[in-house]
């Protein structure tokens, strides 16, 4: 997503395009965190060299920033909350940049407490305590792809 405060020139842009985006100073994550990487090649693919005045390893601190007015955000659309993020627009920007997975790892062989499996349902809602147990007692290629299976429709509507 592109965080920008209400109001902002972007908001009009429409379609979103990089180009626009990069007439704007940037604020985003630091280069190899949090699929950095990729938005950096959208941008070079495009001859573009956006001008990234900060970064930060945190949504939080990009979030601030762009409130006052460094620049505008480029972040991880999970991390963006309209209610909590009063005064704040998120664009989308799914168009311009590949997509980036966000992985929650554990060991297999770590005692999962509740608050383990309330937070990864916090997460992601399709993986529940049952789907994570199942995960986890998975042993074989062909029990993995089973559960995958079993998540296709669900990740197919979010678009995980």
């Amino acid at each position: 997503s592109i965080v920008v405060p209400q109001g902002h020139p972007l908001c009009a842009c429409e379609p979103l395009t990089l180009e626009a985006i990069a007439e704007h100073p940037i604020v985003t994550y630091v280069f190899g965190f949090t699929g950095r990487s990729r938005l950096d090649a959208a941008f070079s693919a495009c001859g573009l060299t956006p001008e990234v005045v900060f970064t930060a390893t945190d949504s939080e601190v990009i979030k601030t920033y762009v409130q006052l007015g460094l620049g505008v955000g480029i972040m991880a659309s999970m991390a963006f909350d309209p209610q909590r993020d009063e005064g704040l627009v998120a664009l989308d920007a799914s168009h311009l940049f590949e997509a980036s997975t966000t992985r929650i790892g554990f060991r297999r062989s770590a005692y999962m407490r509740a608050y383990m499996f309330a937070f990864i349902e916090t997460f992601a809602p399709h993986l529940t305590p049952a789907v994570v147990q199942q995960a986890i007692e998975a042993r074989t290629p062909e029990q993995r792809e089973a559960i995958e299976r079993l998540l296709e429709p669900v990740l197919e509507s979010t678009g995980d």
